[in-house]
């Protein structure tokens, strides 16, 4: 009897019955062993002995791909011309050249298939039935289509066009709803904005592809990777998905939610844990290492810099870290700048290493170079209002308050519920002399920070309530701009210039006596503060005057309203710092204040820029 899969081979000395079945069976076992030589060396003799069936043919260009022969594995689908056939060989010879970095022999193959795809339905029938069960190789047909465009976009993006691209991931989602990769690729290169992000999620066919009981799964899962930057919330995970809660990749997400709404100790808490279960987890590393950015933990960030270059040389996000280092010490921005460029140089798509490598130039105060490496984050993160935010901050660093605006406004559009873009708009608004404007943006912002930090808000938002006690105080609303300014000297109660800037409120109401002893507290932390020396001997002066000469003397006849400001040059006593925000003072004219604001990104720093406040 002849079974099923088995071959007759005439070999000179008799029959012998080869069981090609078990032969195939073999070489996918070699395969998941890793053996690709020995699963190679059966997969050639298997292709043989069955005369070129396409299947054999398709397992023995895949051992060829998996020892890297990645030109004899094409040369072998095409010779044969399956590549015109054959959607898996198609995807598999493409693939190949793609491995190489041949983006455009790639997508010819995958283009002229399309083409002869479309002859029509007589054609496909005509192929018969053997060719029908040929296609798939033992691959879901729906499954090969979906990573033929996974494929397609990858192309479009080595080769810069991101909205072909995004259509083409897009496409290979919705063809395969499992296809983690591709949302993965959409969400992480901020392909898309959030809006559109919760429409792709709700656009896509679960329904129709999943299992009932896998529906809510899935759809769990890609809800915890959308966007976080600008309405951090935590996922509500049913009780029938439990032991989802330790899942590291859940963590992870939790972890950066936490990122994200600037409680960076937690956010560090939680990824130290993972990292100890998981030492080298690919999402989390990075977000570690801004945690490590933001919290100065420069050793840690050294010894972890050198471990990721000894082990993964090749990775970006290990030349990232030690990039990041040597911008945490302060005074390397050249070294760091270095090892940022190599970062991007093997992964161009990287935009925390663009962000960072902005930030080397802004600390330099070298703003056109700033802005030419954030123009190129914000071409490769389309969906990401960091980089314009960060465009915005530099334009409004030179003063220029028209482009500032402009730049700014284009993150609100990308970012709505953004506290931070929020913040740049009241300054903006400040800067325009619209304070009610101002004061808008600034309660809006409050508002929305609030709604996510229940408990108590985090330090790095002590710049937004300082600025609404300035622009308190611009209104005559001295009672209110104390209260702000309390608030934020709760939240950083170091803060020389929250001291000063009580001070001068409590002058402003001729309360000089607790105005004297601010000042004295603001230059006791800084003791070159302009600001604090030239108001404290106004304000001293004009106690002196107040006071009465001797016990039991009568009122002076006449009291003091506020404080005659004096003329000075303006005087910059500030230092602009990344990682740090910090308030910043200035005397001028009539005196003036400088309103605080700071930037946001996803390596993870911050930047400060100045706003003139003056009171009238």
């Amino acid at each position: 009897l002849k079974m099923a899969g088995d071959e007759i081979m005439d070999s000179g000395f008799g029959q012998i019955l080869v069981d090609l079945g078990k032969l195939r069976t073999l070489v996918r076992q070699y395969v998941d062993a890793h053996q690709y030589s020995s699963a190679l060396f059966w997969a050639d003799k298997v292709s043989s002995l069955s005369n070129g069936e396409v299947q054999d043919v398709y397992w023995l260009a895949q051992c060829m791909f998996l020892t890297g022969q990645y030109h004899r594995a094409s040369h072998l689908i095409r010779s044969k011309k399956l590549d015109k056939k054959n959607a898996a060989c198609r995807y598999l010879a493409a693939r190949c050249h793609a491995e190489v970095r041949e983006w455009q022999q790639a997508l010819h193959i995958l283009d002229k298939v399309d083409l002869e795809a479309q002859v029509g339905p007589q054609v496909q029938q005509e192929q018969g039935k053997d060719d029908k069960l040929q296609f798939d190789c033992g691959i879901p047909q729906h499954r090969v289509e979906s990573s033929i465009a996974l494929m397609r976009g990858k192309i479009y993006e080595s080769l810069d066009n991101r909205d072909q691209a995004t259509e083409s991931y897009r496409a290979a989602l919705k063809l395969d709803v499992y296809c983690e990769e591709a949302f993965q690729l959409l969400v992480s290169h901020h392909m898309l904005t959030a809006q559109e992000e919760r429409e792709l999620i709700e656009s896509l066919p679960f329904a129709k592809q999943c299992p009932e009981e896998e529906v809510e799964l899935v759809r769990l899962l890609y809800e915890t990777k959308l966007k976080k930057y600008d309405k951090p919330r935590e996922p509500e995970i049913p009780t029938s998905l439990d032991p989802l809660h330790e899942n590291l990749d859940v963590v992870v997400n939790q972890a950066e939610r936490t990122y994200y709404n600037c409680n960076f100790r937690t956010a560090y808490k939680i990824t130290a844990k993972v990292l100890q279960q998981d030492p080298y987890h690919d999402t989390c590393l990075p977000l570690h290492i801004a945690c490590l950015t933001e919290l100065k933990k420069t050793t840690e960030l050294f010894y972890l810099g050198h471990k990721l270059v000894d082990l993964y040389p090749n990775d970006p996000v290990a030349w990232f870290a030690v990039g990041c280092y040597y911008l945490t010490v302060g005074g390397k921005h050249d070294v760091a700048r270095r090892y940022l460029t190599k970062a991007t140089t093997l992964n161009r798509m990287f935009g925390p290493a663009w962000l960072a490598f902005g930030h080397s130039f802004a600390e330099e105060a070298e703003h056109d170079q700033a802005m030419a490496a954030y123009f190129t984050a914000a071409q490769l993160m389309k969906g990401c209002h960091l980089p314009v935010l960060y465009i915005g901050l530099e334009y409004g660093m030179t003063n220029n308050l028209k482009l500032a605006e402009c730049f700014f406004k284009q993150a609100l559009n990308i970012a709505p519920e953004d506290p931070f873009v929020l913040h740049e708009m009241g300054v903006v608004a400040f800067q325009n002399g619209d304070l009610d404007t101002a004061e808008k943006f600034f309660i809006d912002a409050l508002e929305k920070v609030q709604a996510i930090e229940k408990e108590m808000m985090t330090e790095k938002w002590e710049p937004l309530l300082n600025n609404l006690g300035h622009v308190c105080r611009k209104l005559g609303r001295y009672e209110e701009s104390l209260t702000y300014h309390r608030q934020a000297l709760v939240l950083c109660p170091q803060n020389p210039s929250t001291m000063a800037a009580i001070g001068f409120v409590h002058s402003l109401q001729s309360h000089f006596d607790l105005a004297i002893d601010y000042f004295h507290k603001a230059l006791g932390l800084r003791r070159d503060d302009t600001f604090s020396v030239t108001m404290l001997a106004q304000t001293i002066e004009l106690y002196i005057g107040e006071m009465k000469p001797y016990e039991g003397a009568e009122e002076l006849p006449e009291k003091f309203e506020g404080i005659p400001m004096p003329e000075y040059n303006a005087v910059d006593v500030g230092d602009v710092k990344l990682g740090d925000v910090t308030a910043e003072l200035k005397l001028e004219g009539d005196g003036t204040m400088m309103l605080e604001s700071w930037g946001q990104d996803a390596s993870n720093s911050s930047l400060d820029i100045e706003v003139e406040m003056e009171d009238s």
